[in-house]
Order: C-alpha cells, then structure tokens, then sequence
C-alpha cells in the first residue's frame, strides 16, 4: 500500500546523515562526560562542539544553550523558574499556544495565583498587538510567552515586534520556535528574545532531545538536582548521541536551508491549488501561514467529518486533525476553536504539513482520496 507522510509539524523523519552520525557516537563515544578520563572527555568535547553548531547557526553564545529532553521540559523549567527567580507575577500569553505553555500557566496560576492574560487572536488567527500593548503598558513584574509559528494553523507572529514591546515595558520575553527553528533564519543577537526552546524531532534529527536558550545576563536555578552536568542547571548524565544528532540535523538544515525552502513552497502552492480546484468551497484556515504548513477547511458534512482521517489512514495517508499532541481528543481543536464558528468547527479542518522528502504526486494522491470520501 502506498504510504504518504504529511504530518511533519507532528514529527519528522531523520536524515540519513543523521543516524549515521548517531550510529557513530553510540559506538565510539560511550563514555560518561562527566568523568575526567580521556575517554570521558572525548564525550565531553562531542556535546560542547554541538553546542557550539548550534549557537552558531542561532547567533548566540554556546554557554547560552542548554541541552533539555525537549522543549516541554525546556517552557516548564522556564516559565516555573520565572515565577520564583525574577519575581514574575503575570504572564501573558495566547489560546492558541502549544499546550506546553497554557497547561504550565495554568499550574502555575492554580499554584503560585499568577495572573494570567490572554492575547486574543482574530479569525486568521494574527495576535491582537494593541491589546498586547496596553497590557504591557500595566507596571506588574511580567512574563510573556507567545510562539513564533502556530503548530496547527503555521499563522506566524512578529517576535521582533513582541520582544521589542516587552523590552520597552521591561517584560521578559519566552519564545516557543518549535516549528521555526531549522525551518527560517534564527538571529538571537537581533532578536529581542529571553528564552527560546526547541525540540530536535521537528528538523529531521532524533525524539527525545532539545535545548532552551537562556539569555546570558539572566540566571535561572537548576531544573534538577544531582550533578552538575548543564552548568548544575539539568542533572543528569547527557545523552551524547541525541545531541550530536541534533547538531548535525540542525547543521543539515541550515546548510541545505534555501533550497528546501524553495521546493517545500512550491509543494504547498500546489497543494492549495489543488485542493481549491477538487473542492469549490474549501477555505484555508490562517492568512500569511509558514511555509510548511496547510491548515485547510473542507465542505464535508457531519457522518463524513468523523472517519475522515480513519479513511485517509487506512489508505496510508498521514495527516493530521491538530496537533499531534492532542488528535486522540474527541474535542475541536483548542486554536480552531479561537478562530471559527461554531458550524466550521463541526466540518473537518486537516493540518497537512510538508518536508523536503514530499512530492507532487503525495498532494494529487491525497487529493484522490479526499474526492472519494
């Protein structure tokens, strides 16, 4: 059977390059780098150079990226540590963040009675910047915590604009740039940016393994205590072979960047079109998306918007209903829900989100099925 992957915002596949350099580690580099041994050191020297390649490509110093399991853990450490190491008594944020901000927030809010504000966002899903505004202009000790690339809708924020407000009001600014970074341009010593996460599975490197970037002139307590691996900020002894598979997935991306990004474009052009041209009514959820992602509304009616992704399933196709995160959920999507009508959310909307491994002939197969259901 045929098998067509279009759910890369969910995760994606690891180069080859990738798991050959991972391969290598876990044979040759199996010390522990915390031991003072020249076997211990070379793993040691694998994680600081990959630590260096990926402040490279970030423009930022290596002592500012810290190695995470991903970038949940990273927005819980941040956003916890906010609260109890710089005296953060509100966060701003939006509905439509990841879940990893809005269910730490609201722990957060139950625990400590942090204020929260949301961020209305409009029905193409752009962040309402002058709400934004008059609430940082409120002198409170705040924390904003807004994404660069929405995961479901891929509608982007201005981060320049929002880490240039929070600075004005002297608000801290976390980022999640899970679905930007490896995808765009990245420059921390021009952006306005605190904190930043990321999560090594969403540009072709390993599950398991992310980094946070922590501006240097501000200092957090540690996550876990045990050791002092990570600065003494994450205890735990590192696996080396997922760090160095996410430098090289990182170094990968940003070496073939332009290309892919030119390829992966003209994919999701094609897929636009198509689609419009098998279904008049098809509406497109989210203005001035990212270039990878889709998120697309179909004129389906109710008994057919149930087993839509159980019959594209069963015809090997992979797409997705929201995130990943949260597709076993009988519930509409948390950002959908912000951004349409009732009755739209009752009709399927499909995030279908490419890589550079996609073709033309994946779209026109998944255009086939969708006629016939």
């Amino acid at each position: 059977m045929k098998k067509v992957y279009l759910d890369n915002a969910a995760t994606t596949s690891i180069r080859q390059e990738v798991i050959n350099e991972m391969v290598s580690i876990l044979q040759e580099e199996y010390g522990n780098p915390s031991s003072t041994h020249s076997i211990g050191r070379s793993a040691k020297a694998v994680i600081e150079t990959s630590r260096k390649t990926i402040a490279k490509h970030l423009h930022c110093a290596a002592s500012e990226i810290i190695f995470t399991s991903s970038a949940t853990e990273a927005t819980n450490w941040i956003l916890r540590s906010a609260i109890k190491d710089f005296g953060v008594k509100r966060i701003i944020s939006s509905k439509v963040e990841h879940h990893a901000t809005l269910y730490t927030i609201q722990a957060l809010h139950e625990e400590f009675g942090i204020e929260i504000e949301f961020v209305n966002v409009s029905r193409d899903g752009i962040l309402d910047y002058q709400k934004l505004t008059d609430l940082l202009d409120i002198e409170i000790p705040t924390l904003v915590s807004l994404m660069h690339v929405n995961n479901e809708t891929g509608v982007i924020h201005d981060i320049t604009k929002i880490g240039t407000l929070c600075h004005q009001n002297k608000a801290l600014f976390h980022c999640d740039t899970v679905q930007s970074i490896g995808k765009t341009e990245i420059n921390l010593q021009e952006l306005p940016i605190d904190f930043l996460v990321a999560s090594a599975h969403k540009f072709h490197g390993p599950k398991g393994v992310g980094f946070a970037f922590v501006r240097k002139s501000l200092v957090l307590q540690p996550m876990f205590f045990g050791g002092e691996q990570e600065k003494g900020w994450r205890a735990g002894t590192e696996s080396v072979h997922q760090i160095a598979g996410m430098s090289k997935a990182l170094d990968l991306s940003y070496q073939h960047l332009e290309v892919e990004q030119k390829y992966i474009l003209a994919l999701k052009n094609y897929c636009c079109t198509q689609l419009q041209n098998a279904f008049a009514e098809a509406t497109f959820n989210g203005m001035d998306t990212f270039y990878n992602i889709v998120n697309v509304l179909l004129p389906f009616s109710l008994e057919k918007t149930a087993m839509i992704l159980f019959h594209l399933d069963i015809k090997g196709i992979a797409v997705s209903r929201g995130s990943a995160c949260q597709s076993g959920s009988a519930k509409p999507s948390h950002v959908l829900a912000e951004m349409l009508t009732e009755d739209e959310l009752t009709k399927p909307s499909l995030r279908i989100s490419f890589s550079h491994y996609n073709t033309e002939e994946d779209i026109d197969y998944l255009v086939e099925v969708l006629k016939g259901i």
